[in-house]
């Protein structure tokens, strides 16, 4: 086997495991709660700790991750992130699952960066696009995490073994993983690096695709940590159904990706996102208006295949924005961008606090109506 085909095995493994992984923590979101006895205001505080560390981890390891490369940021990052998610349930008080969280945020802040950067990589090696059905790994992790959860749940598994077992699992796949990677070539070394390099802080191109995408990922955001919590206590689905939400989420949003490089390459960037943030916009107001167990994981695969691409559409141009380094373009966006999944969870649980769930969950459909009339414009822009 090639090492450029090792690299993509390994890339698609190290998507899977981290969508697997985050899933795991979405199924018990509810669990937390139900355990500290929290109301919405002190979820979000948990939610908050978890963006917390991600932040701060993002803001210092970009140097890193450059100078020691994916292969080992990828290795770090997954560890911290395996160990973290087998103690979320075991810690004794709130106040010690907060710094438990932290960390689980920074070791995937820094997993998600380096296999972003992973993935570039192996897309610029194999010479064709990829990186939708890369990040459709992520959803197809994200969707047996849910609904093994689901069923491990629905047998009896205490949730504390369950995480233990997702952490092992995850252990196990980074080992296997890691070492495939491609080699690491420094920034400097790069032979598309641009000669006069232009600041990418400085970009106006490279801001409004950020902003695009902080918009649609507030959206993703919310359906991984409150879809579970909506599904259970505004639709009253059984724990094991309520998962089924999240599954039903993550299996159309993987099924959208591994479609997406075909549809792009037929109707374009432009109409693709027009069309997918149309869908994800009447997908939400679907669920939330007619809040029943049916209605509700429709609603909640529509979004899936509408926001499946976004991501992989903006940073697809993002790479592609004159005078900029493919990577430090990818890099500028992914940031942006990670602050809306963060953020947006926590913007969403106070909005709940002081109104309710239905009316936190519509900021959602908002989300997706400003990407259907701003994306494609940002695009066209950029002649993509």
């Amino acid at each position: 086997m090639s090492a450029r085909r090792r690299a993509r095995l390994a890339t698609m493994a190290l998507f899977f495991i981290a969508g697997m992984v985050y899933a795991s923590w979405g199924v018990h979101v509810p669990t937390v709660r139900d355990k500290f006895g929290l109301d919405s205001a002190w979820l979000s505080v948990a939610l908050f700790s978890l963006t917390g560390g991600s932040i701060a981890t993002m803001t210092a390891n970009g140097k890193w991750i450059a100078r020691v490369g994916t292969r080992r940021a990828c290795l770090v990052g997954g560890i911290v992130m395996m160990v973290s998610t087998a103690l979320i349930l075991v810690t004794p008080s709130y106040w010690l699952l907060l710094p438990v969280l932290a960390a689980f945020g920074g070791g995937m802040a820094t997993l998600d960066v380096a296999m972003n950067a992973e993935a570039s990589a192996v897309e610029a090696a194999i010479g064709r696009p990829i990186m939708s059905s890369l990040h459709g790994m992520f959803s197809i992790g994200g969707m047996a995490g849910a609904a093994g959860g689901g069923l491990l749940l629905s047998f009896g598994l205490a949730p504390t073994l369950h995480l233990a077992l997702v952490a092992v699992l995850g252990t196990l796949v980074l080992g296997w993983a890691c070492p495939a990677v491609l080699p690491h070539v420094p920034h400097d070394a790069h032979p598309n690096a641009p000669q006069h390099g232009t600041n990418r802080w400085r970009s106006p191109a490279l801001w409004a695709l950020g902003i695009v995408a902080l918009i649609a990922l507030v959206a993703e955001g919310a359906m991984y940590d409150w879809g579970t919590v909506y599904m259970r206590d505004v639709v009253h689905a059984t724990p094991a159904f309520a998962s089924a939400g999240y599954a039903a989420f993550s299996g159309a949003m993987a099924a959208g990706r591994f479609a997406g490089d075909a549809v792009r390459a037929r109707f374009g960037a432009v109409q693709l996102v027009l069309v997918s943030a149309t869908i994800a916009c009447a997908g939400m107001v679907g669920a939330l208006v007619l809040p029943f167990s049916l209605t509700a994981l429709t609603g909640f695969a529509l979004m899936g295949i509408g926001l499946a691409n976004m991501m992989p559409v903006l940073f697809a141009a993002a790479m592609r924005v004159k005078g900029i380094h493919a990577a430090e373009g990818m890099a500028h966006v992914a940031g942006l961008a990670y602050c809306g999944l963060l953020f947006g969870p926590v913007m969403i649980g106070g909005v709940a606090q002081v109104t309710n769930l239905t009316i936190g969950l519509s900021v959602v459909a908002l989300c997706a109506a400003l990407v259907a009339i701003v994306g494609p414009r940002v695009l066209k822009r950029l002649n993509v």
